[in-house]
């Protein structure tokens, strides 16, 4: 039965967030790599947003907040090396096991990961060209969002793109029936529909967003919250 998605069930909690299965767990991070590759857009955002503003010559940074298995990061640092341009890319996590599950994978030209809150980027002084996540605004309530903006307007030195799911029927139908005969070892299935669940409306989220920000509806039910450190939002 598809549960009612007309509000966003911003009180749904998922499996891997709280005490689970390390074993289950770990399957789960290394299962988004294949899902991420499907239905998250990296490959378009990249190629539109980030590879344009890349240099063969001169070093551009990125941050990846709330960077889980580190799929979306490794993915970044291995389309610009393939296309032989400059980019550094960090991701920052909070959980020590998404951190330890990132450091026990082969280590990879331009990229580095560290266990860490945006806030203490913010605090060091941090700067980075672009600053990015993926699937990470539904984890948060209202006073988290708001922070992670403001920590990410503080962190960027040229944009912004913080990508996420669209809650839709369509997005969840699609989902539950993909995802049904695979991934019975890991949390996907569960917590993708959870997060379905809790994720925003392209109007929910630009209305609980500050000026300067724009809300790029993209396929499959997907949005992208744009900010452009020179000037507000693109065009």
């Amino acid at each position: 039965m598809i549960p009612s998605l007309r509000e966003r069930a911003d009180d749904a909690v998922e499996i891997m967030d709280g005490d689970c299965d390390p074993a289950m767990l770990t399957r789960t991070y290394a299962n988004f790599r294949l899902i991420n590759a499907v239905v998250s857009g990296w490959g378009t955002v990249y190629r539109r947003d980030i590879r344009p503003a890349l240099s063969t010559t001169r070093l551009t940074t990125l941050l990846d907040i709330g960077s889980g298995g580190g799929d979306v990061s490794r993915a970044l640092a291995r389309w610009a090396v393939r296309d032989g341009l400059r980019l550094n890319v960090t991701g920052i996590d909070p959980d020590a096991r998404a951190h330890a599950f990132c450091l026990a994978q082969p280590e990879q030209r331009g990229l580095t990961f560290r266990r860490a809150f945006s806030s203490e980027l913010v605090a060091e002084g941090a700067r980075f060209d672009f600053v990015v996540s993926n699937h990470m605004l539904h984890h948060l309530g209202a006073a988290e969002l708001g922070a992670l903006l403001v920590d990410s307007e503080q962190l960027a030195t040229r944009r912004v793109l913080h990508a996420d799911i669209e809650r839709s029927r369509f997005g969840y139908l699609g989902f539950a029936l993909g995802t049904w005969p695979f991934f019975r070892r890991s949390y996907i299935r569960p917590d993708g529909l959870t997060s379905i669940r809790r994720s925003f409306t392209g109007p929910e989220l630009a209305g609980v967003t500050p000026p300067g920000w724009r809300v790029v509806r993209a396929l499959p039910s997907r949005l992208v919250l744009e900010w452009n450190a020179r000037g507000g939002a693109h065009a």
